[in-house]
């Protein structure tokens, strides 16, 4: 069962925003969605996330909104936070286009992982933050950098 979150980054207004395709997969569900975000919320997140289990509970980037009213291009949200205290980890993942039927595509579903997992998914965050890479792959298990 593959379970990984990819990170494509498109040329944009750098260095201060970016243009994202975000793609994840727990198994047996998955889910794709383009987003634009300030560059700093790459670094921001992977601080939140080397704060669980000591100086939080959990990570959040949440960007956009689901809300008709508030009219958003997209909804976005990654979620990680401690399920046990042994270190057993949860990162939640949400991604709505907000497009009316039968454009819309929502996907929500979660990945488990450990609390060194999601250290190796922070620093991976951090190092793209830096824009010298395209393409960040987190593997629970495993993880890279690349420029292809």
């Amino acid at each position: 069962m593959s379970q990984f979150i990819e990170v494509v980054r498109r040329p944009y207004e750098e260095p201060y925003h970016v243009n994202l395709v975000v793609t994840a997969s727990n198994g047996p569900q998955s889910g794709a969605l383009e987003i634009y975000s300030n560059a700093t919320d790459l670094g921001e997140f992977a601080t939140a996330l080397r704060g669980i289990g000591s100086r939080a509970s959990e990570a959040l980037w949440e960007l956009g909104s689901e809300r008709p009213e508030d009219n958003f291009a997209f909804y976005f949200r990654i979620r990680a936070y401690l399920v046990s205290k042994t270190g057993h980890c949860a990162v939640e993942i949400r991604l709505n286009n907000n497009r009316p039927p039968p454009a819309r595509q929502v996907s929500e579903f979660s990945i488990g992982a450990l609390l060194a997992d999601l250290d190796r998914l922070a620093t991976l965050f951090d190092q793209f933050g830096q824009l010298e890479h395209r393409k960040l792959n987190w593997r629970v298990t495993s993880g890279e950098l690349t420029n292809d």
